[in-house]
């Protein structure tokens, strides 16, 4: 039987296909045109009532925080000496565990290479080390805080201080698993940042999500895995941003000779061509990225300078920051960088303190001489964190912005290294704490024993942890997944729970 002869006519135009055709007269792919976009003479401000469309994993319950910023202390910090201060390491100073009467914190399942007595005939006894500095109670809670945190001290009564906190990992892959949940022998995972955008998006499109400030960790620790989103999508992974305040963005500086019309007309042409590809390929997630990156770098050319430019910050608010002292001043900027980005919509800012490693000066990895090390680290640190937090607090931001201060692991209570002046790595039990958001104020939870050894009383995990700020931010996390490989994917695993009483 013969087949009737079509009427379909084919399209005069070569080389484009139907959905092409169809999606560039109106049924558009990513929404909007990146040339339409750039033409726009409102590029550096969100559409009147913009906001974001996202909202997966949603617990039901009304969100605490709408914004986090998440500062990263890498390296180790000690808990003994900052915010879960032990007075029996003087009384037991020179002994070692086994010789006092705490004796049975050895869990044999708990005891590392870290915490073994070592050979005391190759002159490495490792004994109890006493407290390196002294401490004071603050606030009407009466919150012990070591002198090196002198400034955070002050506001002890803001605070939640979870001193539980123990990990899976004893050597800095605890970077790595404080981020994604993960062991570092896991490979990628995406980040706790990169969970909380794609769960929630942005609330200004013309920033990014999740921008990074500072040196993040090095490749032994996870690198920028300690930042990323994986199998999420790289739209989803964070934004670093330079400290030099005339390039924050120098990967996205136009070429001195290029005009901003031939750079718009570049980006128009580029954005035709990548939104055509994106037709026929729906389904390539890095594609789809590219497209999305295009579009928001044109519009960070705009948004972000004037987001860094902290010449109009009152002279008071840079002092206060720190930003007239040379120790204190690059942190400073970070952190006075933090707040103006979570002024302006930012989802989640992340700032790393000691990202650096190579030398115990540049990071909090005290395995010798912790007092040389915690007090140059804290210098530069210390008074910014403050300035931050009371910053929030004045203009009535910490309402609804999660700060978090933590590190990847504590300091064994016992010596290491050369004259036994250090700390080692201790993952058992640790310290953050937790401001803003809901939070109950001047807060202690959880406690480890005598000696700091273990978490003896609520303890926390890493896991846990992630649960409980996705929580605070609307999220279930057992409903916030991701399908890849197989199987559904989820920021604490198959673990973790939402910490009750904070």
């Amino acid at each position: 039987m013969m087949q009737p002869k079509s009427t379909h006519q084919p399209s005069a135009c070569h080389g484009v296909s139907r959905r092409s055709f169809l999606t560039d007269t109106g049924m558009g792919f990513t929404g909007l045109a990146l040339g339409a976009m750039l033409a726009k003479s409102s590029l550096g401000a969100p559409p009147a009532g913009w906001q974001s469309k996202i909202d997966r994993g949603r617990s039901g319950v009304k969100p605490k925080a709408k914004t986090v910023i998440w500062i990263f202390l890498c390296g180790g910090v000690s808990h003994l000496e900052s915010f879960d201060v032990k007075p029996e390491l003087n009384k037991y100073a020179g002994k070692s565990i086994e010789e006092t009467p705490y004796a049975d914190v050895l869990d044999p399942k708990k005891v590392g290479a870290n915490i073994q007595a070592g050979n005391p005939n190759h002159g490495n006894r490792k004994v109890i080390m006493p407290l390196q500095t002294g401490f004071q109670r603050y606030g009407k809670c009466g919150l012990e805080v070591g002198d090196w945190f002198k400034e955070i001290g002050t506001c002890a009564d803001d605070l939640a201080v979870v001193r539980s906190l123990w990990t899976v990992d004893n050597d800095h892959g605890a970077q790595l698993t404080f981020q994604t949940g993960r062991h570092v022998r896991e490979g990628a995972h995406p980040t706790i940042g990169s969970w909380a955008t794609y769960g929630l998006g942005t609330l200004n499109e013309n920033l990014p999500e999740f921008v990074v400030l500072g040196t993040p960790t090095g490749d032994c620790c996870g690198g920028a895995w300690t930042h990323g989103a994986s199998y999420l999508g790289p739209e989803y992974a964070g934004v670093r941003l330079s400290t030099d305040p005339k390039k924050p963005l120098p990967y996205l500086a136009p070429a001195d000779t290029m005009t901003a019309e031939e750079q718009k007309q570049n980006f128009s042409l580029l954005g035709r061509l990548n939104r055509i590809s994106g037709i026929d390929y729906p389904g390539d997630k890095d594609l789809r990225a590219r497209i999305k990156a295009y579009e928001l770098a044109a519009r960070m050319q705009v948004s972000i300078p004037a987001a860094v430019d902290i010449d109009a910050e009152p002279a008071h608010i840079k002092t206060m920051y720190g930003l007239d002292r040379p120790e204190t001043a690059g942190f400073g900027r970070n952190c006075l960088l933090a707040r103006r980005l979570a002024e302006k919509g930012v989802r989640f800012v992340q700032l790393y303190h000691g990202g650096a490693f190579g030398s115990p000066r540049i990071n909090w990895d005290a395995h010798e001489g912790i007092v040389e090390n915690h007090v140059g680290q804290a210098a530069s640190m210390d008074q910014p964190v403050t300035a931050l937090l009371k910053d929030l607090k004045q203009r009535g931001m910490l309402d609804d912005t999660l700060i978090i201060w933590t590190t990847e692991f504590g300091r064994t209570p016992i010596t290491q290294g050369v004259g036994a002046t250090g700390r080692d790595h201790h993952p058992f039990a640790y310290t953050c704490w937790m401001a803003g958001a809901g939070l109950k104020p001047g807060l202690r939870y959880g406690e480890t024993d005598e000696l700091g050894y273990d978490s003896v009383t609520n303890p926390v995990s890493v896991y846990d942890f992630h649960a409980t700020v996705l929580r605070l931010l609307g999220i279930d996390h057992t409903k916030l997944t991701f399908y890849h490989n197989g199987s559904r994917r989820r920021l604490p695993d198959v673990h973790g729970h939402g910490v009750d009483g904070i």
